[in-house]
């Protein structure tokens, strides 16, 4: 069968089209294996330590009370005070205390993500304590055990032990430099907010401006696309 040329003209420049379509395919920067804004990126969900999983934002599950609260006729182990802070500000700084490699101090450097309350003398009122186990007042000890099952997602101390009497030891100590106002709310601020955040704009490779599918080069420069050059012309 014998084709007109206009026939003939049409089907070349489908044939164009077709690789350019190919080629933009192959060579997008935007596509899901060489796209340096895919899953495997700074500022995805899983590696972002901004994100929702974030161990120090809110969490809603309920802890048993009974974990929390000193059982009747408790007393922490003893030992010189001075001993017992050195050794507790040892164990706030420790990840291996915790079951995601948190540590105290991933929440509350330079006194971060207190509350306000936190300025107050123990037994005292906690929020995230009580919505999360209905406690309406905790000692500082009792704070303690309730950090390590919640950021934390440890097991709590035995009561009698040095760890939990050098913990609490040392969080009294912390508590004496902390003063309520200084960036506190009445809800522990999230840690992510201060901490050198990898999904901000500057350097950022997911960012707008460094960011190759943010203007994806296989739009208007798409051989494919309207200002294509084999494309019919008016």
């Amino acid at each position: 069968m014998k084709l007109s040329k206009y026939t003939q003209s049409l089907l070349g420049m489908l044939c164009l089209f077709s690789v350019g379509v190919a080629n933009a395919a192959g060579m997008n920067p935007c596509a899901a294996k060489g796209n340096p804004c895919a899953a495997h990126n700074p500022c995805a969900m899983k590696s972002n330590p901004c994100a929702a999983n974030n161990p120090c934002a809110a969490k809603s599950g309920r802890i048993d009370p009974a974990a929390i609260k000193r059982p009747a006729g408790t007393r922490l182990a003893k030992g010189k005070h001075g001993d017992l802070v050195k050794e507790g500000e040892a164990l706030w700084n420790d990840t291996k205390l915790s079951s995601n490699g948190m540590s105290c101090n991933t929440c509350h450097q330079n006194n971060s993500a207190f509350g306000a309350s936190f300025a107050k003398p123990y037994p005292h009122e906690v929020g995230m304590v009580k919505e999360r186990s209905g406690i309406s007042k905790v000692h500082l000890d009792e704070m303690v055990q309730f950090c390590m099952l919640a950021p934390m997602a440890a097991k709590p101390f035995p009561w009698d032990s040095r760890e939990l009497a050098a913990l609490t030891a040392y969080a009294a100590e912390v508590q004496k430099t902390y003063k309520a106002g200084s960036g506190a709310t009445g809800k522990p601020k999230n840690p992510c907010g201060a901490m050198k955040n990898p999904c901000a704009m500057k350097g950022n490779p997911c960012a707008m401006k460094s960011n190759p599918c943010a203007a994806n080069p296989c739009a208007a420069k798409n051989p494919c696309a309207a200002k294509n050059p084999c494309a019919a012309k008016k």
